[in-house]
């Protein structure tokens, strides 16, 4: 197994499934209102957005293969996209939690304004709300295939997990598949911290690889008798979680200063108010709900609900 499939996995299948999920609410909102014809601009954006999300991957690689030929300046940039991602991955599982009650009314209400201006503003609000999900995808998959040992499977992983995105996408959209897409997005989010986390960490080890940082010697533990980093297990556990064997103490505190605090930040009970914006009470109180379980768009039945109606 190799080391970064299932973190790539991981990542296209959660990223495919919010960009999917956004496409459905765009394209279901123009059936309704019986403009099929916008749905051709709509998914010209679409595929534009997919085409400069590729187009970064490529850059990307192409800079830390070719432009950067000594080895200092490869590991610094590495480091450096790591960093990127992992804020750029924290950003966006908060963002989600935060924003998922009124994703629907926020991405309606563009289309709406954009159907008034024309095909050009329907393909740019298309394009808009794709190339966000395509430029963290690329970001975050290009710093966590660092540790890949080919560049082919990374890549296999991230398309399959693309594709079992849309096909959940679809047949969400369908009716003929049913997800609690709560669980799916609180879990993958507790995934996708562990996995920024060792992307970190494996920057942290760029950044000392590069001089930039101290302690390259200077090992936390060794437990390479226990963690065999041949073994299937230990290609899993570092493939996820960049968690390996002989980790430097920089790396550790690093891994650990991040996971704890965002870890317990996420998994901590959304505060819900407990009047109405007018001052009215808002009726009985609610049990808190952890991260992902908001209705909109992340649990199943309203899910169903707005991707058909």
């Amino acid at each position: 197994m190799d080391q970064a499939f299932l973190a790539s996995f991981l990542i296209g299948l959660r990223e495919g499934l919010e960009a999917t999920l956004v496409v459905s609410i765009l394209v279901a909102y123009l059936v309704k209102a019986g403009r099929q014809r916008q749905l051709l601009p709509l998914w010209a954006g679409v595929a534009a957005a997919v085409a400069l999300s590729v187009l970064f991957g490529a850059l990307l690689t192409y800079t830390g293969t070719s432009l950067l030929a000594d080895y200092r300046s490869r590991e610094l940039f590495e480091a450096i996209t790591s960093v990127l991602a992992v804020v750029l991955v924290t950003w966006m599982i908060f963002w989600m939690r935060r924003t998922a009650r009124r994703l629907k009314g926020e991405l309606t209400g563009q289309l709406e304004q954009a159907l008034g201006m024309g095909t050009l503003a329907v393909a740019g609000v298309a394009f808009l709300s794709v190339v966000r999900e395509g430029l963290e995808t690329t970001l975050l998959f290009y710093a966590a295939a660092q540790g890949a040992t080919t560049t082919s499977t990374p890549l296999i992983a991230i398309t399959a997990g693309v594709l079992t995105a849309v096909a959940i996408g679809s047949g969400l959209y369908a009716g003929a598949v049913r997800v609690d897409l709560s669980r799916f997005f609180t879990v993958s989010g507790v995934l996708l911290v562990l996995v920024a986390a060792g992307i970190l960490k494996y920057g942290v080890h760029d950044f000392q690889e590069a001089g930039v940082l101290p302690g390259l010697d200077t090992l936390a533990f060794d437990v390479s008798g226990v963690l065999d980093p041949a073994s299937w297990y230990g290609a899993a556990i570092a493939g996820m979680f960049n968690i390996t064997a002989a980790p430097t103490v920089l790396e550790t505190v690093a891994y650990v200063l991040y996971v704890v605090p965002v870890l317990a930040l996420f998994l901590w009970p959304a505060r819900r108010s407990s009047r109405t914006p007018s001052g009215t009470p808002a009726g009985p109180a609610r049990a808190p709900q952890t991260p992902g379980t908001e209705p909109d768009p992340t649990t199943q039945s309203e899910t169903a609900q707005h991707v058909r109606s």
